[in-house]
This record gives structure tokens, C-alpha cells and sequence, in this order.
């Protein structure tokens, strides 16, 4: 289309441009001139250019100013509507360019007013920073989101740093007068109208205490009121908050927004996952309605107000609130603001599904264009969709595609689509049918378990009901609870499968007492019945995730559906990116406020423990199609454990480097070596973690020896202090050379002299046995390389083949004796036949051969290396074979015992006749090994 015909297109939809049109004939060649140009800072500033020059021309006149904003107002207006209208600007170029045009116009009518007041009062001054206090002025709403719409008002929150006085020239006023006046009087430049217009209606009701709270109010008094009397939904209004004055460009806007974030974060996210936000938008949200449908007359339901209206705009905000509150605290990505960027990142996150979070998407930027043709007909703060057929018709030419006519019934189609889909997942997640969660209604009177199914659980309840902890819980707290437990027993008792009913009831006891007094936990098994039947699953799989649950509550979040587990399977690598970069985003946040170091040894903890737990439910098959092996569990472990010693690394080093001195980048030349389970790549879900740390520097340097002794041991504190997280793993260092007499730390020449027989110690055959089994897992990678060439050094050495099977043969006896099995049942790991065995017929491969065949020296696991020994006429190909299943059968059978809680893994042979064939391709190819021993 051309000029002309777009121009008519934006008066027949807009009699508010079109009065401006007939009034100011020469803007229409100047939006000729603007038509094509996307509406930027730039473009709002030079609209704005006349107000900034009053700001420092040596004259005052108020009035002119007065009329130079809001006549930039109304042609920014007709600028935006132009835009819009005829499809030339998206969404997100519209708010925006409504939302910098107020920040832009607050901070010239204050400059403005600063400069009167200055010249009369003198100036508020921070003794604190020895500079001039400004007004801080925070956008609430759609402001604070970036989210302005064409006849938005703008809500504010007026704050000054603390109280003083000021020494005027005329007359001194205390801080609180003087910010009073401005505030009174920025108000009044924005919000007053003459011939011109307006340019912002002013709400000042999220303020404290609202309208019966101070117009303004000291940074004191507002953490006074948050901690004393800050209500729920203001917890929501404040996920919008932003400090738009002072601007970022001032020398004041870090300081204040440092001292505004200390106060508004901990009221609005709390430090754990918190799911009573649930009940608590679900009880605002009611609130909400019955206030839209008291204002709607009889011809005008709710459902015509798009806004508040049911599938409405503030039900999609609600969402997006909802999963903000709740993982804010966690997760500093849910600290933004736009709603849209919250949907994209709820998508992420695999809150809800791709095809739901698009619909949400899609219904938004649909509602939020309609409510623009709705207030740019008359520049009215409207969300009614008008029930004259004129209009309605109007409307529906409006939001077609330029060029395209869409009629009425197609556009109110579209328009019902939309809603439906909205109120659906609104009602899905805030369970709004009563029936459909578990806090509501009662027990039918005396029920209890069945004394059949649940022998033992019924027991417990009779005590239950009879103990004084139950009768000390709230009505609703003890309502949940005998409604969670009667609805698993049901649930149980329906499953086809018939062992276990009752053990997993008792599990479920004990998940339900530990958490009882935590609401926010009661909570997701009673809003979520898909979490209830998958804690379930759990208890009946596992002991073991059974207790970590128990333990680690706040786990229960990751039962409410398993995207996260077909994540972690499909796409492992970008999975553990998306950790890394999550884990490192909240450790920037809570260190950048301080020390923070027991904080970040909190989120440390808290990460390795969900991690471990997504790991597990991917183990246990609970909500995917097809379960983890062991070897892939294993794989996921020791890439969580190598990621905490990195983080934890990092960390660590910036305050080692400050007590000496040392600049905090680049990184040092420091790695952690791992052994073991970790070493191998077959870490368990309680392993302990055998490590040595090395650093490059020559021998004998010892102002290296003590900085990296320093950061080794702050590494370890880190790693096994006990905080109210819980802990992170049992660390072993008597691998290190000389074991426990000898240094923490070591330089990597000393480690390669030790190894390699060097000088007066010298690593004995069974350290060069732990070698095969040791990587780099974190620090520096120059070291790590180091690291590795020494251990092929080491490895691909000549040896004597007697003296070394004597060797490994006289540790398998060692090992043996320590690990006594006075039963009868086979111990999987320790006996004869068993995964110790394999591991040292793997290891005397390697040490025997692998100078004439380097590929055995790579750490690829057992299995591989049987492969690899097999395809190099080692040991037949065949027996390789078997041996390698053997032991792929043993640590899938060790695993299962360890989940279901066993303390030593033994089992039956004559129960288990596939292990007997395993174990005896085990002993036959240490006979073909090593000479024949005595029974061990």
C-alpha cells in the first residue's frame, strides 16, 4: 500500500489520530518522512530534543515545557499507531518504544524540576557517597516490563536513599519535603492535562501503604514495610520492578540499584522452589474476576474484557508469574521481566510444552495487538471489546493482514480460539477445579489402609493418628496429609504389580512426615496428582531415591514431569552446557553481593543434588521410555562431579589470589587428577572421590607449594563442609605421592620423577595399577595435558612380566583379606570371579603390554580396554567378550542392590544362574592370566 492509503487507514481506525491529523496537517508529511524508519531511543530522544534543551536553557518556562512533552507524546502516538496499524512494526518495537519514551520523559521532567528545586532549596546529598541524591523512581507494571501499551497509565514508586536535610539558598528542607515536591511535580508534568493533552495518567497505588502511604519514602522505611507488612500480591507487582531514574548512564544508577536489589529480592524470590505460590494466585486471580465482573454491566460479561477477562491477558502474565516465583529464588534467569521472554524460557526449562508455551505466545501478541485497536480509536484505557457490530467490524479489518480483509465472525473466531486455549492451561495449572486437588474436601470418616494390602502401613497410620505432631499441624496441613496417604494407598492398591504395596506406603510415610510443617512441599502433591503417582513410582524402584527424597525435599520439583530426564538422554552435551552456564549464573549472583561463599556452597550442594536425582529417575525408567544402563548413569555422574570440582575450582581461586597477592586471571597452572571410580568413569550415586591436585612449577619452589596447599585444601573444605544444604562428596587423597606423608600438592615434574622411578621414592607397581585407572577432571588444561603424557610415560614402560604379575597377584590377596565374606551368597565386587578380578586382569594388560600397544593406554573404561586387549591377540577374542558382558552383568546387578539400599552387595548363585556362567568366564581368564592360586 501506498502512503496515502495507509494514512486513511490509520483515521478510520483511530478518530484520535485523526483529530491530531485535522488539527496539525504538517505532521502528516513528517510521518511520510518517519513511516519507514523502526521507532528506536534515537528517534524518542530527537522527539524529545525541544524538552531537552529547556532542561539547561538559561530561561524557565514551565508551560512551554509542559506543551513540548505532551505534544511529543501525541506524535509518538500517531507514529506507533501508524506503525502498528498497517503491520510495519511488531509487538516488541511497539511497547518498547512506548515504555523508553516514558523512562526518556520522567528523567527530563525531573532534570527539569531538580534544577528549580536546586536553585531554590538546595540539593538532597548522600554523605555515604559524598554525591548529590537522586530520585529513584521505579516502573511497576507494564513499565517496569517494557510492556507499555498505547493508552497505558505508568505506575511509580518514588524512593530516596535516606533521610537528611538540604541547605537552600531560600530555605532548607528535609530530604523527605524535597522529594515530596518533586515527585508532586513530576506528576503534575505527566499526568495533568491542558490543550495539548497528556502524556502519562500517574498510578501511584503500588507505592507503600498505597494511597494512604507518603508519596515518597526513604529506602529505610520501604524495608520496614516489606518485612512487616509486604502482602502477596505485592510480591507479584514487584517482579516488574525497575529502577528507570536515576537513568543507567548516571554515576548514581549502580549504587542505587545495588540497594534497591537488596531489599526487593529476598521479598519477592524466596531461596528455595516455591509452589504456595499456587494457591496464592489461584485466590488473586478469583479476587481479580469477581472485581471484573462487579465493573462489567449485564450487557458486558467478563469474557469481553480481554484483559482481566477469563483467557485473558493477566491469566497469561499469571503464568508467567507463577513460574517466576517459584524458581526465581534458584534460578536468576526468572529474574526478567517481558512476559514473552518468560514463556521462551519456561519452554527452556520444560515448564510447559513447546506447542503449549507457542499457543500462550501466540494468544498474547494476539490479545496485546487487539487492546491496542481498542484504546487507539478514542486514546482510552479500555479493555472492553465493544459490543456494537460496527465497531466489532471495524476491529476485525483492524487486525487483519495488510492487504487482507478479515470479516467479523472470522475475527471472533480467532479471538475465542485464543481465550479457550489461555483459560485452559490457566485452569490446568492452577488447578481451579477443587475436585482436582488434594487441600480440599474430607476423608470418608474411619478409613484407613487395608490390613491385607498394608499390614505394616496401617500400623503407622493408627500411630499417626493418634500422635501429637499430627493434633500440633494446621486443620489444612493435617487434611493434606490423610488425603496424600488414602489417595496413594488407592493408588497402590489399583497397581497390577503385587510386591512392595506396603514397603512403598512406609517409604511414602516417611517422605509426608519429614515434610508436613513445610507447606510449599505439601503443596506439590496436593496441586500436582502426576507428582504423587511419580514419588510413588520412586518409593516402590528404590530405597535409595526413597531416602535421598526424604532428605533433599525440594527434589519433589522434578517429579511433575520428566522433560528434564528425556533432556538429559537425548541431548547430553547441550544438557550439561545448560547446567553449567544455570549453575554458574547463580554462583555470579549471590558472589557478586559479597563474599558469598557459604551461599555458593549451598547452590553447589543443592545442584549435585537435583542433578543426581534427575540422573536417577532417568535410571529408574520413572516417566521416560527407555531407562539408563548403568554405564550411561555412571557417565552422568562423574561429568556432575567433574563439573562441581571445576566450578568449585574457579571459585575458590579469586580469594586464594587475594591473600597473596596474585591476580585473580588467568587461571592457575593447577589441575585435580582423579582416581578410582571417577578416574574410570563408573562413579556411583555415594562414591567417594579419590583425587590428587598438581601444578606446574619447578621442584623446590615452594611460594607455589604453599599458594596451591592453600587452594587445595580450600577446594576440599569446600567440597566436604557439612552446610544447611547438606554436603557434596567424601574426598580421599592418599593417592597422592608417599600417600598420606607426602605433600598435598605436587608439581608435575616431581609427579613424573615419582612415577618414573626416580631419585628416593618411587611409585610402587599397585600406584601405576591406579594410574590406568586416573584423568584429569578439572583445572587447568595445560596441566591436564602434562598430566596425560606422563601417564603414558608411565604406562607404556617395559616391564618385567613375572615380577609384575607377582605384583598384582600379591594386592588381589591384599585386597581379598580386607574385604572377608564369611556367607555363602557371592560378593559381586570382592569375590573370586568378581568385578575386582576384572579390574585387575584390565590393569595387568595394560602395565604388560601396553608399550607394544599404546591404544591400551587410553582410559576407556573396562569393557573397552577387553575389546581393545581381544582385537590385539592378547587374550582371545571370544573369552574378551564374555568377560567384558560379565562385568557389564555384575555392575548392573551391584547397582540395583545399591539402589534398593543394600549395604553389601551379595546375592544367591543358585538364584541367579546367569551370574554363575559370568563369574566362571571371569575365573577361567584369570587362570589363563596368572598362575593358579589358592581359593580366594
Amino acid at each position: 500500500m501506498d502512503f496515502s492509503t495507509q494514512i486513511e487507514f490509520l483515521k478510520q481506525h483511530s478518530t484520535y489520530a485523526q483529530r491530531w491529523l485535522n488539527a496539525r496537517p504538517d505532521w502528516v508529511d513528517w510521518l511520510n518522512i518517519k513511516s519507514s524508519q523502526e521507532i528506536d531511543l534515537s528517534g524518542i530522544q530527537e522527539l524529545l530534543s525541544p524538552c531537552l534543551l529547556a532542561v539547561s536553557a538559561a530561561e524557565h518556562n514551565e508551560a512551554q515545557f509542559m506543551a513540548d512533552l505532551r505534544l511529543a507524546r501525541q506524535r509518538l502516538m500517531l507514529w506507533v499507531a501508524y506503525r502498528d496499524l498497517n503491520g510495519l512494526a511488531d509487538l516488541t518495537e511497539v511497547t518498547h518504544a512506548l515504555s523508553y519514551f516514558a523512562q526518556e520523559a520522567v528523567n527530563l521532567s525531573i532534570a527539569y524540576i531538580r534544577r528549580d528545586l536546586g536553585e531554590r532549596f538546595g540539593l538532597p546529598w548522600s554523605a555515604d557517597r559524598d554525591a548529590e541524591m537522586p530520585l529513584m523512581v521505579v516502573g511497576m507494571g507494564k513499565l517496569g516490563g517494557m510492556e507499555l501499551n498505547l493508552s497505558s497509565d505508568i505506575d511509580l514508586i518514588f524512593l530516596y536513599e535516606h533521610e537528611g536535610e538540604t541547605q537552600g539558598a531560600i530555605k532548607s528542607l528535609s530530604h523527605h519535603e524535597w522529594f515530596t515536591r518533586m515527585g508532586k511535580r513530576l506528576i503534575k508534568f505527566l499526568a495533568e492535562h491542558d490543550e495539548n493533552g497528556f502524556v502519562f495518567r500517574v498510578d501511584m497505588r503500588l507505592r507503600p501503604n498505597g494511597d494512604s502511604g507518603p508519596l515518597v519514602c526513604s529506602l529505610d522505611m520501604l524495608e520496614e514495610y516489606l518485612l512487616v507488612q509486604g502482602r502477596e500480591w505485592e510480591r507479584y507487582a514487584w517482579i516488574k520492578g525497575r529502577l528507570i531514574t536515576p537513568s543507567p548512564e548516571s554515576p548514581a544508577f549502580t549504587t542505587c540499584q545495588q540497594e534497591l536489589d537488596q531489599l526487593i529480592r529476598p521479598f519477592v524470590y524466596r531461596r528455595h522452589l516455591d509452589y504456595g505460590v499456587i494457591a496464592s494466585i489461584r485466590e488473586l486471580h478469583a479476587q481479580i474476576q469477581r472485581e471484573a465482573e462487579k465493573r462489567s454491566s449485564a450487557h458486558q460479561g467478563r469474557s469481553k474484557d480481554i484483559k482481566l477477562g477469563r483467557g485473558g491477558i493477566r491469566e497469561i502474565e499469571f503464568l508467567a508469574q507463577m513460574f517466576q516465583l517459584m524458581r526465581g529464588g534458584t534460578d536468576p534467569r526468572f529474574r526478567i521481566r517481558p512476559t514473552l521472554e518468560v514463556l521462551d524460557l519456561v519452554k527452556l526449562q520444560g515448564g510447559l510444552s513447546v506447542k503449549e508455551i507457542e499457543a500462550l505466545k501466540a494468544a498474547y501478541q494476539f490479545l496485546r495487538r487487539l487492546e491496542h485497536r481498542i484504546q487507539v480509536w478514542e486514546d482510552q484505557q479500555t479493555h472492553y471489546l465493544p459490543e456494537d457490530g460496527a465497531a466489532r467490524t471495524r476491529l476485525a479489518l483492524s487486525m487483519s493482514a495488510p492487504g487482507k480483509r478479515q470479516d467479523q465472525s472470522a475475527f471472533l473466531m480467532e479471538l475465542d480460539t485464543h481465550q479457550a486455549i489461555v483459560a485452559q492451561l490457566f485452569e490446568k495449572a492452577f488447578l481451579l477445579d477443587d475436585s482436582a486437588r488434594l487441600d480440599t474436601g474430607l476423608l470418608t470418616l474411619g478409613w484407613q489402609p487395608d490390613e491385607l494390602i498394608f499390614p505394616e502401613s496401617l500400623k503407622r497410620w493408627l500411630l499417626w493418628m493418634d500422635s501429637v505432631k499430627r493434633r500440633q499441624l494446621p486443620e489444612k496441613s493435617q487434611l493434606i496429609f490423610s488425603n496424600l496417604i488414602c489417595k496413594a494407598a488407592q493408588s497402590l492398591q489399583e497397581d497390577n504389580l503385587a510386591a512392595g504395596k506396603d514397603i512403598a506406603l512406609l517409604r511414602f510415610f516417611d517422605l509426608l512426615e519429614a515434610i508436613v510443617r513445610r507447606s510449599a512441599y505439601l503443596s506439590i502433591l496436593s496441586e500436582y496428582p502426576k507428582a504423587l503417582l511419580n514419588v510413588l513410582a520412586l518409593m516402590r524402584t528404590s530405597q535409595w531415591g526413597a531416602e535421598y527424597l526424604t532428605q533433599h525435599p525440594h527434589l519433589l520439583d522434578y517429579l511433575l514431569n520428566s522433560r528434564t530426564e528425556i533432556a538429559l538422554i537425548e541431548e547430553p552435551e547441550q544438557y550439561w552446557q545448560e547446567v553449567s552456564s544455570t549453575l554458574n549464573l547463580r554462583l555470579d549472583d549471590v558472589m557478586s553481593s559479597g563474599d558469598g561463599s557459604e551461599q555458593a556452597m549451598d547452590i553447589l550442594r543443592v545442584t549435585h543434588h537435583t542433578e543426581t536425582f534427575i540422573t536417577l529417575l532417568a535410571d529408574v525408567g520413572i516417566g521416560v521410555e527407555q531407562a539408563l544402563s548403568v554405564e550411561k548413569v555412571s557417565d552422568h555422574l562423574s561429568t556432575l562431579a567433574d563439573l562441581i570440582l571445576q566450578t568449585t575450582f574457579e571459585r575458590v581461586w579469586p580469594s586464594v589470589a587475594q591473600k597473596f597477592g596474585i591476580p585473580k586471571e588467568p587461571l592457575p597452572p593447577f589441575a585435580i587428577i582423579s582416581y578410582g571410580k571417577l578416574g574410570g568413569k563408573e562413579l556411583g550415586y555415594a562414591s567417594d572421590l579419590d583425587v590428587i591436585f598438581l601444578y606446574q612449577a619447578k621442584e623446590g619452589d615452594f611460594t607455589h607449594q604453599e599458594v596451591y596447599t592453600l587452594l587445595a585444601k580450600r577446594v576440599i573444605n569446600w567440597l566436604t563442609t557439612y552446610t544447611s544444604a547438606g554436603s557434596l562428596f567424601e574426598i580421599d587423597t592418599r593417592l597422592r605421592p608417599n600417600g598420606a606423608a607426602g605433600f598435598l600438592v605436587t608439581s608435575t615434574d616431581a609427579f613424573k620423577k615419582y612415577q618414573l622411578r626416580e631419585g628416593g621414592n618411587a611409585a610402587w607397581v599397585w600406584e601405576h595399577q591406579a594410574l590406568t585407572r586416573a584423568r584429569f577432571s578439572a583445572g587447568s588444561k595445560d596441566v591436564g595435558f602434562d598430566f596425560d603424557a606422563v601417564r603414558s610415560e608411565v604406562l607404556s614402560q617395559k616391564r618385567d612380566i613375572g615380577a609384575l604379575r607377582f605384583e598384582i597377584e600379591e594386592m588381589r590377596r591384599k585386597v581379598h583379606a580386607g574385604h572377608p565374606n564369611p556367607g555363602t551368597d557371592f560378593d559381586l565386587k570382592h569375590d573370586a570371579g568378581g568385578m575386582v578380578d576384572i579390574e585387575f586382569m584390565v590393569q595387568y594388560l595394560i602395565l604388560a603390554h601396553a608399550h607394544r600397544f599404546p591404544q591400551l593406554v587410553a582410559n576407556l573404561g573396562n569393557i573397552a580396554l577387553l575389546r581393545i586387549a581381544g582385537a590385539a591377540d592378547l587374550i582371545p577374542l571370544d573369552v574378551a567378550q564374555n568377560v567384558a558382558n560379565a562385568y557389564r552383568l555384575l555392575r548392573a546387578h551391584q547397582h540395583r542392590l545399591r539402589l534398593d539400599g543394600a549395604e553389601k552387595t551379595r546375592v544367591n548363585l543358585r538364584q541367579e544362574p546367569k551370574l554363575i556362567e559370568a563369574r566362571q568366564s571371569v575365573l577361567n581368564l584369570w587362570q589363563e592370566l596368572f598362575s593358579a592360586r589358592p581359593e580366594i
